[in-house]
């Protein structure tokens, strides 16, 4: 696995990035051999531990052998085999050990907790610098790694969790992965994830001025070339500083672009107002979760492009379980992921292929997402 940490030295050749993104892009060129071997690395995983024996994973031989197998499950039907990991017992459904639990933010219901593995950390970190890394290429611009990158994340310790006989200290997985791994070569976080950390676990308007202001003084003198992370965050730090400081971001400094992640729409619903304040920058997609980093966007067409090298991709559409990559333009259905950690979890997001390994998360499955879609597609077909 690379280290990325360790090319601040060799920042100026790009060389040493391609091994990030180099099997993203071999990937799309040939989804379905990519998308067997990720299976077949899954299945060998998966027979160790006591989930994956139930279900005969040693028997499968092919996807629709999984399927046959392997039920689809969701965080409700996690419940039972993570109370026994709580207990120390990592194999009742984990290849490995656990290195901490994470959250979800709670924004589309209770917040979630769950493991996260040494394995799900280290693709956590690859995935999530292959936006950074593809965009660092496609404009040729080396000056956004010379820069600091806004960390507007959420706080990582905030409650406290069994593993065993431990007890662990856990908070929110964006600050979670962003204290874990705090550099991408000689680009780094601006505070440092800590910083946030000290600030209290609150997530009031109250609690977020305070970082925001933390954020504000901190990188007011610094070359600032990004931000990442969750996007309405982004929006409302930019508002703030407007607010309280009577500049708009792009006044005080020259960000290169805008790397957005964890609500959907950010196309269509976020980057014209984000570029309101920030300026003209390209707003990179990034379709990620507690769960994963799943996609991301390729070029400056308002798509995202999966990991296929990394995770494994079904569709339940309204004609069957389909393969992603097998979606045809117009096709969407609810994404089923498989990953280090779960087989065919429901992550409950509904995606719309594009064509060419294009697609579009545009929501939550739920029925008012549905029906907007639908209206949608009635009104503006001509234009998908």
């Amino acid at each position: 696995m690379i280290c990325v940490a360790e090319m601040s030295a060799q920042r100026d050749d790009l060389s040493v990035l391609q091994p990030i993104v180099s099997p993203w892009y071999d990937s799309l060129r040939n989804p379905s051999g990519f998308q067997g071997k990720v299976l077949m690395e899954l299945i060998k995983e998966y027979n160790t531990t006591r989930y994956g024996k139930s279900h005969r994973a040693s028997r499968v031989e092919d996807i629709s052998g999984f399927r046959a197998s392997f039920p689809v499950i969701n965080y409700s039907g996690l419940d039972p085999y993570l109370a026994e990991v709580r207990k120390g017992d990592y194999k009742a459904i984990l290849p490995e050990p656990l290195v901490c639990w994470v959250m979800t933010r709670g924004s589309t219901g209770a917040a979630k907790v769950l493991p996260a593995t040494r394995k799900h950390l280290e693709e956590i970190l690859v995935c999530g610098a292959r936006a950074l890394i593809n965009y660092v290429q496609r404009k040729n611009d080396i000056e956004i790694l010379r820069g600091r990158i806004l960390n507007l994340n959420f706080p990582s310790e905030i409650r406290e969790m069994a593993y065993g006989r431990k007890i662990m200290s856990y908070g929110y997985s964006s600050g979670t992965y962003a204290k874990l791994n705090p550099a991408l070569g000689s680009v780094s976080l601006l505070p440092r994830q800590e910083e946030i950390d000290a600030l209290g676990t609150g997530i009031t308007k109250a609690d977020w001025r305070k970082r925001f202001e933390l954020v504000y003084q901190q990188a007011l003198e610094e070359n600032i070339t990004a931000a990442m992370g969750v996007t309405p965050v982004i929006l409302s730090f930019a508002k703030y500083v407007t607010e309280r400081h009577g500049k708009k971001p792009k006044e005080l400094w020259d960000l290169h672009a805008l790397f957005c992640t964890s609500v959907r729409k950010i196309q269509i619903r976020y980057a014209p107002i984000l570029r309101k304040y920030f300026g003209e920058v390209p707003v990179v997609e990034i379709y990620s979760a507690t769960e994963g980093v799943f996609a991301q966007q390729i070029d400056d067409l308002p798509y995202v492009t999966p990991n296929y090298d990394t995770y494994l991709f079904e569709v339940q559409t309204g004609k069957g379980v389909k393969m992603l990559y097998e979606l045809k333009r117009g096709e969407w259905g609810s994404l089923i992921i498989s990953s280090c950690m779960f087989p065919r979890y429901d992550i409950g997001d509904l995606i719309e292929a594009a064509g060419n390994n294009y697609f579009r998360v545009f929501g939550r499955r739920k029925m008012s997402t549905l029906i907007e879609h639908k209206l949608y597609r009635l009104f503006f077909r001509s234009f998908l």
